[in-house]
């Protein structure tokens, strides 16, 4: 995890207490508005959300909350449009911010639509992604998401399916058959709210109708939508744009619902631009960094020797140990394949002392790891990084023996100097490696 959870608070919105999290402190103040079901432990474990908040964080102050009814917030009924409108005024006088500019995702679309044409004074700027505008499909909108017929025959089985049907592939299909997402969005179904109230939500979305609403828009608005949205038709951003005065309509390539998907770093820049006038350079493709592969030493004798759920709980474990120590020594989560971590960091020294915290800190759960480090250039895709310095990374730590950190020759020039003392390994050759290399062994 690149950052710690941000601590979650409560806002008092009428007898309702509305949890809150904030990102960032910038000069400008963002509310995020999340769709359909919300918590915001569960979505900080999402990384591609977590990025595109932080990301966000970068240049503004951002206000994430869970709606009445879900989530972290006060468990009672879904509420009306103008209930939920009085939410995010609470959300933001709790923490003092007159004025915001507004991101609507999905069903939160209408929700920030509502607050942006009642309360232009408040509202900054309105920036729509994947928003709905009406979800009865009907004669005059043939752009919704279902009849009300297709919204009884779904209802019949909500609580036979909830929690079980794969929520991460209809809002990011990029990310399909992701199994760390799929599981993400799971737990996020069944900790955001009961079968129960997520059908009351349903219900209560599946009324909305803001057409009459969106002509009285007076703010500056952005529309994100992606063309092959499964969840929301593009014409209903298309919609928003033509009767806005003066939004502006960006359309993206695939089919992810929500901001944070493939185009999540497009979105963000976008947004900052929009609203600060400013855009970063593109990120470089090819990028300097030390990876610190991370891997549990005999996890198939332990899995068959504890069973499945006991193994499940001590993974879980471990999970929050090595995640706990990438906290603590400025590294970020890449990649988790069953026991093993892959974490990127700025500076070599920074990775060998948390991969040996790692190995002393999972040491106490009575397992033991092997770990590697490596410098060298990487390839970046999105959030992902390739190239042969990872795969040098891999073979390194593949090398280690159990409770052993061992780092390439690379890593052991770049940290001269730094206190950490290294012990000659003598000469590996690595799977899939031209040539011979010399390792070392972080002494603790």
């Amino acid at each position: 995890m690149s950052a710690a959870a941000p601590e979650v608070m409560y806002a008092r919105s009428g007898d309702v207490h509305v949890a809150y999290q904030v990102v960032g402190a910038g000069p400008l103040d963002i509310v995020v508005v999340g769709g359909f079901v919300t918590n915001l432990h569960v979505l900080w474990e999402e990384s591609n959300y977590r990025r595109f908040c932080e990301r966000l964080g970068s240049f503004a102050r951002v206000l994430l909350f869970d709606k009445r009814g879900m989530g972290l917030s006060d468990r009672v009924q879904a509420g009306t449009l103008e209930e939920r409108m009085d939410d995010v005024r609470a959300v933001m006088d709790a923490v003092g911010s007159d004025r915001a500019a507004l991101i609507g995702v999905s069903e939160g679309g209408p929700l920030s639509i509502l607050f942006a044409a009642s309360y232009p004074e408040r509202t900054t700027a309105l920036l729509l992604c994947g928003a709905e505008v009406k979800e009865e499909t009907t004669d005059d909108w043939p752009w919704g998401e279902g009849t009300r017929a297709e919204l009884e025959e779904s209802m019949a089985t909500v609580s036979e399916r909830w929690g079980r049907f794969d929520l991460g592939a209809l809002v990011m299909p990029s990310h399909a058959g992701d199994a760390r997402l799929e599981g993400c969005y799971r737990r996020l179904m069944v900790q955001g709210a009961s079968p129960a109230a997520a059908e009351a939500f349903m219900r209560m979305a599946f009324e909305i109708d803001v057409r009459g609403v969106v002509p009285a828009i007076r703010v500056p608005t952005l529309v994100v939508h992606a063309v092959g949205d499964r969840v929301c038709h593009v014409e209903n951003a298309r919609f928003l744009a033509h009767t806005i005065e003066g939004a502006r309509l960006l359309e993206l390539d695939g089919a992810d619902h929500v901001p944070w998907g493939e185009h999540g770093e497009e979105v963000a820049a976008e947004i900052k631009e929009f609203l600060t006038g400013i855009r970063d350079a593109p990120e470089p493709d090819r990028v300097l960094t030390t990876v610190l592969f991370t891997d549990v030493v005999g996890s198939t004798e332990r899995a068959r020797e504890l069973g499945d759920r006991r193994w499940r709980d001590l993974l879980e474990a471990h999970h929050e140990a090595v995640r706990r120590e990438l906290v603590r020594f400025g590294g970020r989560e890449i990649d988790t394949a069953g026991d093993g971590f892959l974490a990127s960091f700025d500076g070599p020294a920074r990775a060998i002392r948390c991969g040996r915290a790692v190995v002393d800190g999972v040491g106490a759960l009575g397992l033991e790891v092997r770990a590697g480090v490596h410098t060298g250039e990487c390839e970046v895709f999105g959030d992902k990084l390739a190239g042969v310095a990872v795969h040098v990374g891999a073979r390194v730590a593949a090398e280690a023996a159990p409770g052993e950190v061992l780092v390439s020759s690379t890593v052991r020039d770049l940290v001269a100097g730094s206190g950490i003392e290294l012990a000659d390994r003598g000469l590996f050759t690595l799977k899939g490696v031209d040539g011979e290399r010399r390792l070392f062994a972080a002494v603790s």
